[in-house]
């Protein structure tokens, strides 16, 4: 099973905030060290990346899911969808009018 969103959410956060420590610490180091913190740093920002693909994958899937959630209500249950659509168009009808 997939990671929810915001579990994904909370590590590509958590990820930047470290990548960000190390740079930081490269930026007042200097030589060997200050490479290797600025490799750590990039490694880190590219596990981010990476996390928030699965976060856009997710959203995605979870989008695509309940798209054909409402396509089949609606091919199974067309008059209460036609019901529900006039009853939406009616209430901003109604909310628009009242706003003039």
């Amino acid at each position: 099973m997939t990671k929810s969103v915001q579990e994904i959410k909370s590590d590509v956060a958590l990820v930047i905030d470290h990548a960000e420590d190390l740079l930081k610490q490269a930026a007042a180091s200097s030589g060997e060290q200050a490479a290797e913190l600025q490799r750590r740093g990039m490694k880190l920002l590219r596990q981010a990346a990476e996390k928030a693909q699965d976060l856009q994958d997710a959203v995605v899937e979870r989008s695509k899911a309940a798209a054909q959630a409402t396509d089949d209500y609606v091919h199974d249950h067309p008059w209460k969808a036609i019901g529900m659509a006039a009853a939406l168009g009616l209430a901003v009808g109604l909310l628009i009018n009242r706003s003039r």
